[in-house]
Order: structure tokens, then C-alpha cells, then sequence
């Protein structure tokens, strides 16, 4: 069946808070470019990346259609698409690409993941971005070793929660951080061998307590400017601090020779620049399906919204007013 010319999609003409959003109901269904595939969309996932977008922090070309990771199925093929990547039209797939808040988007048939036949579309766009950077963290920023101890900041976020599961699946003893004793409930779930509850605890003094004073092996944070001197200060001599996030605000101000205090090694990943080969993709993207196949990790979906409330979704995402993963369910 022929896609339509027009569709719904959540614009955006310019940046700032939520409040730029709208959803229009006019917007032309982009064609494919040769080495793309067109794909009616499901489910959106919902990321803090959204934000920063929509709020000028990362550049983009205005308008926007917003999203950057969804799962449906394959309407067309660019006439370029090599065959080597397997993708047939009618194939369910997860798409890591810009423009999944709409009912269509044209992507890179190099981000798109062929879904297996047990798998929905609402979990393969839960546990695309965030699945994929929680294993790109663990693998690539830093090489999770068996005994380990691994700090993990917000560890009953989407984000957080797989850390901590995937880390104790290569057998690290995990630290992680909540704001409340609901979330903490949540983090253990997850797997954390110790909760800190951070508007009672301080981080640091608690690290370094369960640590015997010599801090963490490794300190995955998405937090950046709130945390960052406690994050650094909590990572022992020799260790790795992977900052992948902004979500207090970005870094700044930050001298370089403060790392030579623990020979500490500093990580700014993103997670594109780990996948952008296609065979770095599908090693990474093989590797996170087989493990929520076999239910070593599970995706805890925290809330699900409709395109016309993604604007509410974010909010709630950087108002910490959610756990596990936020989607949105996209009507066609």
C-alpha cells in the first residue's frame, strides 16, 4: 500500500521549551532518498537528545519534526539500499534517525534494525536510543569488567535502569543514585548491589564509604553540570567518568589538569559517533536485541503518550516526574 503525501507530525519553527511543539496535520510524508527507507511509525520513544534539540542546546535545521528513535514498518525502499542489509518492504524495524514524531519517516537504511519476529514495535522503539547508548557505554566509553564497581547516576531512569542491568550482567557490583525512596525501590529491581537516595545522602561520602575510601572503577552520568565534580571526585585512580549527558545542564568551565589528580580517564561519548558504521551498528544493535530476547535485560515502559501530548512527555522526562521509558503510541 502506497503511503499517503501528507501525515501527522510534532513541529517545531523555532527553539525553546515544549511550548514550540505543535502537531500538524498537514505535513508532506518525506520521500526516500536512494539509500534511505520510508517507515509508517508505531511507537517514538522519548529522550533527553528531544530536549536538548527542541531547545537550540544541539543544533538543527528549523522546522523540525521531532524524535529520534521509533519502530513500524517498511513501506518503500530507496533504489540503493544495499541487499546485503537485509531490509524488505513489510519488515518490522526500529529506526534510529531524526523525524519519528509523524506518522512517516525517512531514514538512513544504515540506522534501521530489522526487528526479531518475537519482538513488538513498542519495545524495539523503547529500547533503541536508550538501549543502544546504555551498550555503547558499557562496551565501548568503558569496557565493564566481572568485579568492578560501577556508579550509575539515575538508576531508575530509562537510561539508568538498563546500566545498572547491563552492568550486572557482566558481573560489576553497581552503586546507584535516586531522589526518593520510590525510585530506590525501582533501582533495586533493576539490580543495584547499593542505592544512594541523593536528597538525604551525599553521593560522594557514600561512594567513597562502600568503596573503602577509593571510589569507582567507573561513573556513568547523564546528569553533567550538578553532578560533575562529585562524579569526577567519586572515580578512583585509573578510573574512567563517562559524562553522556546534560540533563542538569552541559559542562562548563571545566580545567583539564583536574584529571591528573587520579590519572582519570574523561568520556564525552555520543552515541552516533560509536554506530556510525553500518557493521558497528548491527554488532551493537544484534547484540542489545539478543539480550532483551532472552530476557537478560527487561525495558520497563514508565508511561506511554499520543503524538498530540509529546510536549507533556518531555516535560515529565526532564521534571523527574517519571521511571523506566517514556513512548509515544503514534495513530495512523
Amino acid at each position: 500500500m502506497a503511503a499517503p503525501t501528507t501525515m501527522k507530525a510534532v513541529r517545531f519553527h523555532a527553539t525553546g521549551d515544549s511550548s514550540v511543539l505543535h502537531l500538524e496535520d498537514n505535513v508532506p510524508v518525506p520521500a526516500p532518498a536512494d539509500d534511505e527507507v520510508l517507515i509508517k511509525l508505531d511507537y517514538a520513544g522519548v529522550n533527553f537528545v528531544d530536549t536538548y534539540l527542541r531547545s537550540g542546546l544541539y543544533p538543527i535545521n528549523l522546522p523540525a519534526v521531532g524524535g529520534r528513535e521509533g519502530a513500524g514498518t517498511i513501506v518503500e525502499l530507496g533504489t540503493k539500499v544495499p541487499s546485503s542489509f537485509g531490509l524488505e518492504v513489510g519488515d518490522r524495524v526500529a529506526v534510529f534517525a531524526q523525524g519519528t514524531l509523524a506518522q512517516y519517516v525517512a531514514a538512513p537504511a544504515g540506522s534501521v534494525m530489522k526487528l526479531p519476529s518475537s519482538m513488538t514495535t513498542r519495545i524495539g522503539a523503547a529500547v533503541m536510543l536508550q538501549g543502544l547508548t546504555a551498550w555503547t557505554l558499557v562496551r565501548d566509553a568503558h569496557d565493564v569488567q566481572k568485579g568492578q564497581v560501577i556508579l550509575v547516576q539515575a538508576a531508575a531512569g530509562g537510561t539508568g535502569g538498563l546500566l545498572v542491568q547491563m552492568c550486572k550482567h557482566l558481573g560489576a557490583v553497581v552503586i546507584g543514585t535516586v531522589s526518593t525512596t520510590q525510585k530506590a525501590e525501582i533501582a533495586k529491581k533493576h539490580g543495584c548491589d547499593h542505592i544512594i537516595i541523593y536528597k538525604e545522602q551525599d553521593v560522594l561520602s557514600e561512594v567513597l564509604r562502600l568503596t573503602d575510601g577509593k571510589g569507582c572503577h567507573a561513573v556513568l552520568s547523564g546528569i553533567g553540570k550538578s553532578t560533575f565534580a562529585a562524579d569526577l571526585a567519586a572515580t578512583r585512580r585509573k578510573g574512567t567518568l563517562v559524562s553522556y549527558g546534560n540533563s542538569s545542564g552541559p559542562v562548563v568551565d571545566f580545567k583539564i589538569l583536574e584529571l591528573s589528580k587520579n590519572n582519570v580517564k574523561l568520556v564525552r561519548p555520543t552515541l552516533a559517533k560509536y554506530i556510525y558504521e553500518r557493521d558497528e551498528f548491527v554488532e551493537r544493535t544484534q547484540q542489545l536485541l539478543d539480550l532483551v530476547g532472552k530476557n537478560i535485560i527487561s525495558v520497563p515502559i514508565g508511561a506511554e503518550y499520543t503524538l498530540d501530548k509529546a510536549g507533556q512527555a518531555q516535560d515529565d522526562l526532564t521534571g523527574q516526574k517519571t521511571t523506566g521509558k517514556l513512548i509515544i503510541k503514534i495513530d495512523q
